[in-house]
């Protein structure tokens, strides 16, 4: 018996040692950059709790494995797993919050941008613009039924997290009818998007479209890429995720996903020298590198950092009324534009509205003609689910969109971020959230839908 008991245990032992040096030890680097990225950008730019970081943002296999500590006087976060694997990450005014690697720390908290202001303050202006709600709502939706509908979509509080939303919006008809946000939240806490920063940033390119200043159909000119397939890549193209670089985009590995964000100071060069698996054009690959590489290709189409930084601000976000959302870069000065984009439930929805309004936001062309209808055809090759940065169905099918209008198609984030635009219904829906494993999208925007006139 004893020596069964031995055995057994020594059969655990190695168990635990073969699980360490296979999976958890080559990836914990990932781990601790990941959790002190995510920890840091959480306390100092949503103001969240570490408590609050742990239980939802940090919460799911492997980074739940992080142990980080937060330090509020140099405003940083350093994460462990395991006791090893050290990463830190520190803050920076107007550039969100980066990892450490390569270039001093010093250096990286020295970066600084001061975001513009914005000419006016939302106190004082009607919604969409402003915060100043209208005194009535649109006539025949049931709103009664509404409110059950997005308090239930909510943990309850007090209660094991099941459905685990943050918060959620409905705008019909231009006006705010409904909201909610889970306890200790409020229309003032920045979310971080993931990849509906990838939207963001497309706008971003359409306002510089408008400026003449991009091209989208002339190739995308990287000396890097002159003698090579490579180099017949469009912007419309890298838009697309048609680049035909190499790429695999899972953040629950290693990855070249996981690589660029967590161990690359400069994401652009990450993926300007990714080898070419398909000719441009022929082949959809979702790519968080392609739209990281439009970031720098936009920077270089501006040629001025200073211009770079500012015109996300005025030439888009602010037109719009997005005045509490900010966006992220990395070590060397890029946006990243795939997945670093921390904005409040409001400014989500402003952004839906851009789009259902064809790019036009309370009488000011943002967008130039034809843009939105762009962004909203469906992308080669891509087998009908993507567009330009915006998805036209669920790109998984659990997730599949049974019962709502066919001409929906909306911005999709890591975890469960959903910005739905549906023009028929002159609606917009925003849900932020940490999982979506007990949460149904298609029951929840059928039964929104349900609430609203035939």
């Amino acid at each position: 018996m004893k020596k069964l008991l031995k055995r057994i245990l020594w059969a655990i032992l190695l168990g635990i040692l073969a699980f360490v040096v296979i999976y958890a030890w080559p990836r914990a680097p990932i781990i601790t950059a990941f959790a002190a990225k995510g920890m840091c950008s959480n306390v100092f730019i949503a103001d969240k709790s570490p408590e609050r970081v742990y239980a939802e943002d940090l919460s799911f296999f492997p980074i739940s494995l992080a142990k980080v500590k937060v330090d509020y006087e140099e405003k940083s976060a350093t994460a462990k797993v395991f006791g090893l694997s050290k990463r830190k990450a520190v803050f920076r005014e107007g550039l969100g919050a980066v990892i450490v690697l390569d270039t001093p720390e010093e250096e990286l908290k020295a970066q600084t941008f001061k975001i513009p202001d914005p000419g006016y303050s939302q106190d004082t202006i009607p919604w969409p613009k402003g915060d100043v709600m209208p005194e009535s709502l649109p006539e025949g939706v049931d709103y009664q039924k509404l409110g059950t509908i997005v308090e239930n979509a909510l943990d309850s509080p007090g209660t094991e997290p099941l459905l685990k939303t943050l918060g959620l919006a409905v705008v019909y008809k231009n006006e705010l009818i409904a909201e909610r946000y889970l306890d200790g939240y409020d229309a003032f806490t920045e979310f971080n998007g993931w990849s509906m920063t990838k939207s963001i940033n497309s706008a971003v390119a359409g306002v510089l479209t408008m400026q003449e200043r991009i091209k989208i159909n002339d190739p995308v000119n990287i000396p890097e890429w002159k003698n090579d397939e490579r180099g017949k890549a469009t912007f419309k193209d890298i838009m697309h995720m048609n680049s035909g670089l190499e790429w695999v985009e899972n953040y629950f590995t290693i990855s070249e996903a996981t690589l660029m964000l967590m161990r690359s100071e400069d994401m652009v060069d990450y993926v300007i020298n990714r080898p070419m698996e398909y000719a441009p054009r022929t082949h959809w690959k979702y790519s968080s590198g392609d739209i990281n590489l439009m970031s720098g290709l936009i920077r270089k189409a501006i040629g001025n950092d200073e211009d770079y930084y500012r015109i996300p601000y005025t030439g888009l976000l602010h037109r719009i009324g997005m005045l509490n959302t900010i966006l992220e870069t990395d070590a060397t000065g890029n946006h990243v534009a795939s997945s670093y984009c921390y904005g409040t439930i409001r400014d989500w929805a402003r952004f839906g509205l851009l789009y259902l309004n064809n790019g036009v936001f309370e009488g000011d062309t943002i967008l130039p003609g034809g843009w939105v209808d762009f962004t909203r055809q469906e992308a080669p090759n891509s087998n009908g689910i993507y567009a330009g940065t915006f998805w036209l169905k669920e790109p998984k099918p659990e997730n599949a969109l049974l019962d709502v209008p066919d001409d929906i198609y909306f911005a999709d984030g890591f975890l469960g971020q959903r910005v739905y635009i549906i023009p028929s219904r002159d609606l917009v829906v925003v849900r932020m959230g940490y999982s979506l494993k007990n949460f149904s999208l298609n029951n929840f925007l059928k039964d929104i839908i349900s609430t609203l006139p035939n």
